[in-house]
């Protein structure tokens, strides 16, 4: 087994002491610089206190917080003093809350930066201790990190925890049912996260923005565990508001996002510049290399040596617009359950809608049933407390069940995802449609940010769709609508140019309101909730059905 995380964290205490590690923003446009030597030492401060409650070794330890530095500090205390992480999403409500909370025995909570706390408060239980973080809401009355770190000595030993020990609960952000608590031991985390350091070169002169969420295993793997590894420094964003001047002040090398982002970006752009000027720009020699630098430092993004989607599926076509800019997009694809440990595009094998090749170490197998199926170095331990379903969920020869079905493409193993498992369903006809490769194309289009096809029992599918953001404010000018709908009618038979007949859409039917984390109908890492979004309209379906439009406005 190799290092642990917390000893290369030790190595950067003597090695890097003075060298900047995590910049967090405060209110007022003014940063906070912590420094490695600084890190370790609140660290160790929080881990005396700690100890010093005498909790059971193993205990777990909440945080509750969007990302900030201090995020990240408590982490490396939980590690130090013997304790498991269990991070909550900062969007989840009470009843959730108390759910994970409930569920996981957590007996501490760090209370973070926050937006909505007084919505997850009810659900986090007053009898067990709260410490709050700086930035956490005013007129909280928890004991609070700055106290406790003035009072207390830091631990002078540098603990290493056991390798097989569990280091972090991940609770699934759940597109359907309860979340299921991820559990991760500490040498298989190490080992993900040296992987990704060594087959993507990251190394302590990189410099990437932290505002995907910390509580999800893509974050947490990519950007906190690979810098822990590799000494890169971490930014963090203040506020959606604030975000633009978040990515300049990083200007980062390493930009990690998903691709409902990666679309917003290339819907602003298309803002300023209408995609045919664009286009027309980037044929003509030496504009295009002008056009393009313009556009990638306007989105703070031309010093990225490496971007990044995951979470999601991403049209191929988007990656390609980005790597015609020069921006080297690359997409994979890994879950919760593989410490986001298995593929990844490379200089190699990048080909758009493949999400790349197997990490180094990575085994993959499609199953007769056409399921990907997993072995990788960063396996979780299984989900705590759901023993039937842990064995439910590996084959015999110890591979995990993905639920996700693919292609592979030999000899250089590029994975195609085909959609999920249990997401294929079956019309009237006899048929069955997977939903994801037809709402790829409909993604692509610039009047469109997200869709949803849906259509069990019935004699053709249709698809949902939300609005470009830009577009949803204008449909009250009745001119523009009925632009947008010409447009959406032309989408329609676009789309049914490239799919099977048995997939062919019905009708595209326009969300009335946005689908967004708040109302549910987007997880925490914004891929769509299509129970959610399928039960809300329900009661409208088969009256669509019966209009007998192409387009309907929900």
């Amino acid at each position: 087994m190799g290092k642990q995380l917390l000893e290369y964290v030790y190595e950067h205490e003597q090695k890097r002491a003075d060298k900047i590690y995590l910049t967090q923003p405060t209110q007022g446009g003014a940063v906070i610089d912590y420094t490695w030597k600084e890190v370790v030492d609140q660290a160790r401060r929080m881990a005396a206190h700690l100890r010093a409650q005498n909790f059971e070794p193993g205990s777990r330890i909440a945080i509750i917080s969007k990302n900030c530095a201090h995020f990240v500090i408590a982490e490396l205390a939980i590690w130090m003093a013997g304790h498991v992480t269990v991070a909550l999403y900062p969007t989840i409500n009470a009843d959730t809350a108390q759910y994970v909370m409930d569920h996981s025995e957590s007996c501490l909570v760090f209370v973070g930066k926050l937006d909505e706390w007084h919505h997850i408060k009810p659900g986090v239980s007053e009898d067990i201790p709260h410490i709050a973080f700086p930035l956490a809401p005013e007129g909280h009355g928890y004991e609070t990190w700055d106290d406790i770190m003035a009072r207390t000595e830091p631990i002078a030993d540098n603990p290493v925890p056991d390798p097989e020990s569990l280091g972090i609960l991940i609770y699934t952000s759940g597109s359907t049912g309860k979340p299921k608590g991820v559990m991760h031991a500490h040498g298989r985390m190490a080992a993900a996260a040296e992987g990704m350091v060594r087959e993507l070169g990251f190394t302590d002169e990189d410099r990437a923005l932290s505002y995907l969420p910390l509580a999800h295993v893509f974050e947490r793997a990519y950007l906190e565990c690979t810098s822990l590894i590799s000494g890169a420094h971490i930014f963090f964003a203040e506020s959606l508001d604030t975000f633009v001047a978040d990515l300049k002040r990083a200007h980062p090398t390493v930009f990690i996002s998903v691709p409902r982002l990666w679309l917003k970006f290339q819907l602003g752009v298309f803002q300023k510049m209408p995609k045919k000027k664009l286009d027309l720009y980037m044929k003509i020699p030496i504009l295009s290399g002008i056009v393009k630098k313009k556009i990638l430092t306007n989105l703070g993004l031309d010093a990225v040596r490496l971007a990044g989607s995951g979470s999601a599926p991403i049209p191929a076509e988007l990656i390609a617009w980005y790597r015609s800019l020069g921006l080297k997009l690359l997409e994979g694809y890994a879950m919760s359950e593989d410490f986001a440990y298995s593929h990844l595009s490379t200089d190699e094998h990048n080909e758009p809608g493949y999400v790349g090749v197997p990490y180094a170490e990575v085994k993959v197998k499609i199953s007769d049933e056409g399921e990907i199926l997993i072995d990788s170095p960063g396996k979780m331990m299984g989900y705590y407390k759901l023993p039937e379903l842990t064995a439910e969920s590996f084959t015999e020869d110890g591979y995990f069940r993905t639920g996700d079905r693919g292609e592979r493409k030999e000899p250089s193993g590029l994975l195609k995802i085909t959609g999920r498992v249990k997401e294929i369903f079956k019309t009237s006809k006899g048929k069955y449609v997977a939903p994801a490769p037809i709402e790829n194309i409909i993604n692509n289009d610039p009047h469109v940010e997200l869709s949803c096809v849906g259509g069990t029992g019935m004699p053709q599918p249709f698809a949902q769709l939300v609005l470009a953001e830009d577009l949803r404010p204008k449909m009250s000018d009745p001119s523009v609508k009925a632009e947008v709908e010409e447009a959406l009618g032309n989408l329609l038979k676009e789309v049914n140019s490239q799919v099977e007949h048995h997939e062919r859409l019905q009708f595209l039917a326009v969300a009335n309101d946005e689908w967004s984390i708040a109302n549910g109908m987007l997880t925490p890492t914004m891929k769509i909730r299509r129970n959610a979004i399928e039960d809300a309209t329900k009661d409208q379906v088969e009256g669509w059905y019966e209009a007998g439009s192409k387009v309907i406005w929900a």
